[in-house]
């Protein structure tokens, strides 16, 4: 059981979920400000993907992140930002009996340095680093991360000084990450996130959350979730297997059955939940010093 947890909001991400809902943030100005009610609410990490602000579709352009950065920066409201570096992984291969060539649309593959060209510039706090390849929902579509590629991401990561969430999305990606830790490309403290419930990764029952938390070292900081209705039942379960907690429109629209929420809905939910456990809810002070977080001031977005 952890009793001092933290919240980290996913704002956006980079699924097909603007138009399911008015509540999604595309432009950077609207995830900006989501970011904010987010962390107004109780949120210490305010998880960011970029959208294109035209079409709501899923972007990478470091100009969006820029916009983004700056806008929460000059907000006066203290939130840790965790930037994804998982954009420019994806493959689609052409069909079931014509892999080669690949489908344009969707696939989006580039090098180590291009994939963070972004974290690079803006520098936060933490930034994402999607540990392993996994076959992701139904289709052709295969989330990319071979392990050359993620001990170069981890590798500049580490010169940039800024701290990797190491997403898990299965038991080898965990194994991978153990290797990272140990080659010296991650440094303590190893802050990593249990990505359960995304066909056709970990599912999120109960008994193989308790699987991968049990192989999480001791000394590492973990946070769970997972998407959808359970997504809610995921912060008391994150808590009770000795992890943090994340909630979002990233990875679920509903506040209940039929009823659309923001992030600012869902943070103060998962906080409820929480604070009805006697857990205490940690501040961005708190997780900055907890993890060894190097806070940046408004003037290093410009």
């Amino acid at each position: 059981m952890n009793w001092e947890v933290f919240i980290t909001c996913a704002v956006t991400g980079a699924g097909d979920t603007a138009d399911k809902s008015d509540k999604v943030p595309v432009t950077p100005k609207q995830i900006a400000e989501s970011a904010v009610e987010a962390a107004r609410a109780g949120a210490a990490v305010a998880h960011i993907h970029v959208r294109d602000p035209e079409t709501g579709k899923a972007a990478r352009k470091t100009a969006y992140y820029r916009e983004v950065v700056e806008r929460v920066r000059e907000a006066n409201q203290d939130v840790v930002l965790n930037l994804t570096a998982g954009m420019g992984g994806d493959l689609v291969i052409g069909s079931a009996e014509q892999p080669l060539p690949l489908n344009p649309e969707g696939t989006d593959m580039v090098g180590a340095e291009e994939r963070l060209e972004h974290v690079a510039e803006l520098l936060p706090e933490i930034c994402t680093i999607d540990c392993g390849t996994m076959n992701f929902a139904a289709g052709d579509y295969v989330m990319t991360n071979t392990p050359s590629m993620l001990r170069a991401m981890a590798r500049q990561v580490k010169e940039l000084g800024v701290r990797p969430e190491i997403e898990v999305f299965d038991t080898g990606h965990l194994v991978l990450a153990k290797q990272l830790v140990k080659e010296g490309l991650i440094e303590d403290p190893v802050m990593i996130q249990l990505c359960m419930g995304i066909p056709y990764g970990a599912p999120d029952d109960p008994l193989t959350l308790l699987a991968l938390a049990n192989q999480v070292p001791q000394d590492w900081t973990f946070s769970a979730f997972s998407i959808g209705r359970m997504q809610l039942p995921f912060v008391a379960m994150a808590a009770l297997a000795g992890g943090n907690v994340r909630v979002g429109l990233e990875d679920n629209i509903y506040l209940s059955k039929g009823v659309l929420a923001s992030n600012g809905d869902l943070v103060e939910r998962a906080r409820t939940i929480l604070e009805a456990m006697n857990v205490r809810v940690l501040s961005p002070a708190e997780v900055r010093e907890k993890l060894k977080l190097t806070k940046r001031p408004v003037a290093a977005a410009a």
